[in-house]
């Protein structure tokens, strides 16, 4: 039997015992759920759009703003997430982060303005953020460091079943309840699912890093640390960014139908749902460093193939690229918690997340759409292609703590 490890807070007190994979497993769904709701929070308003749009009567360029609204919030609230849990601890920022996001949408189910609305798409994305940090550095803490590979991985399983199954699930309760009746059921399971950990949910009892100047210079000197925000940012771009863009890809310049083009899309998908758990498991045997750098190798290469790929052959790379690019967030997340002080953890999430996100979901898709327009989409695909490929020499200078403490560490 696996001994038990225990992780040490700020403060040098023990922070939680780190539990076998079979015994920490319960508590693992738990937290999955809970990311899944959280995660089906932020995208559920894509396919409710319609409705919504026909309810309140607002256009197409309004409801783009929303989408913008629901970033602006997560990016602040993952940000400075750890100045709440280092007051009411990460257990509590988990609860907190529930209940905020039920009562928002709630309240947004309630709303007839596009003010309100608006206000609302905000605090959504800014209650969903605070959980991503906390519930990391719980997961972290509360299994076994051999296993966080394969932890990760069913973490990571919330937002790769989101993608799939969110639009059908909103499509079957349209057919019963108003899009404002689904987002009031959401925020009532919101609600339970918070109640739920509070009664069933395991670790996450110790205090978080405030990003304070002295915890932020601590992180900020570890060169490791600045490698996880360029790997973030490109691991986000094969998988976020490329993403984006490959709906007008497709149709303006392969000439897919549209409707042909998404159904592929959501169909590429679906292995998601098992490469994050590969991704995972040879991250426990291989450990996150070499992990990182075959990833980024597929994942590159998989991008490339997909820029240029012949017609005839079009459809590898288009089921290929996605299955490499979700490989890279169980082996991230394992590296980025071994990166700096076990201290800085929950703040080395909240400033590498935000970072990632606003250059592989925000700045790539636009330069993608730019190359596009003045040359072609897939010399756009095909240079963030060759940045994603540079990410292996990248995670090669990767500099991690061991997988387990030593004993006079324990």
């Amino acid at each position: 039997m696996a001994s038990a490890s225990f992780n040490k807070n700020k403060d040098g007190g023990v922070a939680a015992e780190a539990l076998p994979f079979s015994t920490a497993f319960p508590a693992l769904l738990l937290m999955t759920s809970l990311f899944y709701i959280n995660f089906m929070a932020r995208i559920s308003l894509a396919p409710l759009l319609p409705a919504i749009e026909q309810d309140l009567g607002f256009s197409h360029g309004q409801s783009g703003a929303l989408f913008l609204l629901v970033s602006a919030g997560y990016f602040i609230a993952v940000t400075f997430s750890g100045c709440v849990s280092s007051r009411i601890k990460h257990r509590g920022t988990i609860v907190f982060s529930a209940f905020f996001l039920g009562l928002i949408l709630l309240g947004i189910a309630l709303s007839s303005s596009l003010l309100v609305l608006r206000a609302g798409m905000f605090l959504v994305g800014a209650s969903a953020g605070f959980y991503l940090p906390s519930g990391m550095a719980t997961l972290t803490s509360l299994i076994n460091a051999r296993d966080w590979g394969k932890a990760i991985a069913i973490h990571e399983l919330a937002p790769n079943v989101g993608f799939v199954t969110v639009p059908v699930v909103c499509e079957i309760l349209l057919l019963q309840l108003s899009w404002r009746g689904i987002i009031g059921l959401l925020g009532i399971i919101s609600i339970g699912m918070g109640i739920a950990f509070i009664f069933l949910g395991k670790g996450g009892n110790f205090h978080g890093q405030a990003p304070s100047m002295g915890a932020s210079r601590t992180l900020f000197s570890v060169p490791s640390f600045w490698i996880m925000v360029a790997l973030f940012g490109l691991g986000i771009t094969g998988s976020l960014g490329i993403f984006s863009m490959l709906p007008l890809y497709l149709v303006s310049e392969r000439g897919v139908e549209r409707e042909v083009a998404n159904t592929l899309i959501a169909f590429s998908r679906v292995s998601g749902l098992f490469m994050a758990f590969v991704s995972g498991w040879v991250s426990d045997r291989l450990g996150p460093r070499k992990t990182l750098m075959g990833v980024m190798g597929l994942s590159g290469l998989c991008t490339l193939f997909l820029a240029f790929a012949p017609e005839k052959l079009l459809m590898i790379p288009l089921f290929l690229q996605p299955a490499a690019a979700v490989c890279f967030f169980p082996p991230a997340f394992a590296a980025l918690a071994r990166v700096g002080p076990p201290a800085t953890r929950n703040i080395s999430v909240s400033f590498t997340v935000p970072l990632g996100f606003l250059f592989g979901g925000g700045l790539a898709p636009i330069a993608i759409g730019t190359i596009g327009d003045v040359w072609s989409f897939s010399m756009g695909i095909g240079l963030f292609a060759l940045f994603i490929l540079c990410g292996t020499m990248l995670a090669a200078g990767l500099k991690l703590s061991p997988s387990e403490p030593k004993p006079e560490q324990r």
